[in-house]
């Protein structure tokens, strides 16, 4: 019997079917067997397994080896100076690749259109008419090298600190809170993919809007700013949309709440959004702040700024890491207590990430620990007819 939910569990199970508790360590918070991918720790900087978790148990390195790619062609064309290419390269790699992403895990259910267009486009549009106001008709004295020759001003970092993060965090929260409220996609791990998907959209529009002067001035040619470019493309190309898109995701998982159905306004959600907001404003306002250190368009500045972005990043991964484990755990315990899930409800259904077979009303895989919710909803539950049915279909 599972000392933590009471069920009956097979004697040569790893782990509680419904619960996920380890039966072998008694660890019952699973420290070392991260819920979405269990040869993780939960404490681990593994970023494809926290911001894609439905599909790090498959093919990992397919999006590994394309964000490194985008990565790499970012860089080189910044140093050679072709600053449009490498912005466009850098603005658009994560929200390709997160695309594939859902594409690959079916996440959307065949209405691809809707989905995108709520959670990718439409947070789009908004983020660009939106950083447009706030660069433009505020009159920021900020420039593509994000500073200026006068020192930080108290203006412009009320600005970046209180309006940006606040409206452009509600705005993210539109396409996400959208989704998440319609049935087929009320689940955690669907509020935290589509919060990702918003976020990584905004950041790319805002990046194009920010920088358009770079993308409209032609080639530059190598030349003495090819750190500070560097900088700021993978600032702006790659650390930006994964700050957003993991403090969104965090809100959206609460929104969705654990159970069936999604929690909607709740106390956690209303906590999720203001850390959300408050990751924007530190993001914000530590890149401008910085972007001073070593005088106007230094290279120093620009690289604190990447530095500061990283520690950022770090820290909201783990914490993403937490929530999800925490969040998968709980729920799976609050279904036991109900008699198990109908996530693999099936008579022969198999975990996809060791293949092991799924005993009925799973939430976790015994043998190797996987949750049933954190993989593709195609994958979770494949039953094989039994003879009752082929039976009663016969006749």
């Amino acid at each position: 019997m599972c000392p933590r939910c009471s069920s009956d569990v097979p004697e040569v199970s790893h782990f509680c079917h419904h619960c996920g508790n380890d039966m072998r360590t008694g660890d019952a918070e699973r420290k070392k067997a991260y819920a979405a991918k269990p040869d993780e720790p939960v404490a681990s900087f593994k970023l494809v397994s926290t911001i894609m978790p439905q599909g790090s148990g498959q093919q990992p390195y397919t999006y590994k080896v394309a964000l490194g790619i985008a990565l790499l062609l970012t860089v080189v064309t910044a140093a050679l100076g072709a600053l449009p290419v490498a912005i466009m390269i850098a603005a658009f790699a994560i929200p390709i690749v997160y695309i594939i992403y859902l594409y690959d895990v079916n996440l959307w259910e065949d209405e691809p259109i809707p989905v995108v267009a709520a959670a990718f486009v439409l947070t789009g549009v908004l983020a660009a008419v939106f950083t447009w106001l706030w660069k433009d008709k505020l009159a920021l004295s900020l420039d593509t090298i994000g500073g200026n020759s006068a020192g930080p001003s108290g203006r412009d970092l009320l600005i970046l600190l209180l309006l940006v993060p606040v409206v452009s965090e509600l705005i993210r929260q539109i396409g996400p809170l959208y989704l998440a409220s319609r049935p087929r996609y009320d689940d955690l791990m669907d509020g935290f993919t589509f919060g990702v998907v918003a976020g990584v959209g905004y950041a790319c529009f805002e990046t194009l809007v920010l920088h358009w002067g770079w993308i409209s001035g032609g080639f530059a040619g190598p030349g003495s700013s090819a750190g500070t470019w560097i900088s700021i493309v993978v600032l702006h190309g790659f650390i930006k949309p994964l700050v957003y898109g993991s403090a969104t995701g965090l809100a959206g998982a609460e929104f969705s709440g654990l159970g069936e159905g999604y929690d909607g306004f709740t106390p956690r959600w209303v906590a999720g959004l203001l850390q959300a907001m408050a990751v924007n404003a530190l993001f914000q306002g530590g890149v401008y702040l910085l972007g001073f250190v070593g005088g106007h368009g230094s290279t120093i500045g620009s690289v604190l700024g990447v530095v500061w972005g990283l520690l950022l990043l770090g820290a909201l991964i783990i914490r993403v890491r937490t929530v999800l484990h925490k969040g998968l755990l709980e729920a799976a315990l609050e279904s036991a207590a109900r008699g198990g899930s109908n996530h693999a409800s099936g008579d022969l259904a198999f975990c996809s990430r060791c293949e092991m077979p799924l005993l009925p009303q799973s939430d976790f895989c015994s043998a190797c620990g996987n949750s049933v919710r954190s993989v593709p909803k195609s994958a979770r539950g494949v039953s094989a007819p039994t003879a009752a049915t082929t039976g009663e279909t016969q006749a």
